[in-house]
């Protein structure tokens, strides 16, 4: 049973990100402040549901909140400062273009950097426990899944429509066979499917 608050004194964001494990394509994260007495029977960790439920989710989303916002932060910028901080920067741009400024924010996972001097809860599982979490989880997985079906078209070898980017087996493969491309974060390391058989 997820809960619609952490807590009731001050107007309250939610904040996920989607594709921190990718070997390509950027990080996203969305930013969610919804009515306090939102309630969902669906609504879930993106994770726990099929990809035609996050979209008619985020369509329900968009409409119920009282703001919403996604940030991005691409692979040069992620090889620069490294996936954690990318992920970090990718709530903050989030946070920073809802239309309302929330005064506390609580956020997926065990860490975060501050944002400006807003007081903020990390919780671990949190897009399974918070419905905020959880809306800003759908926002950001499915409108990251739209960006990597989109630069899909370019490179059509690497099955990005599929896989959105994570390392299968047969992402991993093209990649050791005709390398990199634009979209891919150089400094993740590509290991070789062949090896985990011996």
């Amino acid at each position: 049973m997820l809960l619609s608050r952490y807590q009731y004194e001050y107007l309250e964001a939610g904040c996920d990100e989607a594709g921190r494990g990718c070997l390509a394509g950027p990080v996203f994260a969305a930013a969610v402040i919804l009515p306090n007495d939102f309630d969902h029977a669906l609504l879930n960790d993106s994770k726990q549901l099929s990809e035609d439920v996050r979209y008619e989710l985020r369509i329900e989303i968009e409409q119920k909140a009282i703001a919403h916002a996604v940030g991005v932060v691409d692979n040069i910028e992620i090889d620069a400062i490294n996936i954690l901080n990318a992920s970090f920067l990718a709530m903050h741009r989030a946070i920073e273009k809802l239309h309302l400024c929330p005064q506390f924010l609580i956020i997926d996972g065990n860490r975060f950097n501050k944002y400006q001097n807003i007081p903020h809860q990390c919780i671990v599982e949190g897009d399974a426990k918070y419905f905020s979490i959880a809306a800003a989880s759908i926002l950001a997985k499915t409108y990251r899944d739209d960006y990597m079906k989109q630069i899909a078209a370019e490179h059509p070898e690497y099955d990005w429509h599929k896989n959105k980017g994570y390392p299968t087996i047969k992402h991993r493969e093209t990649v050791m066979k005709i390398g990199y491309t634009p979209y891919h974060r150089r400094t993740f390391k590509v290991t070789d499917p062949q090896l985990e058989l011996f």
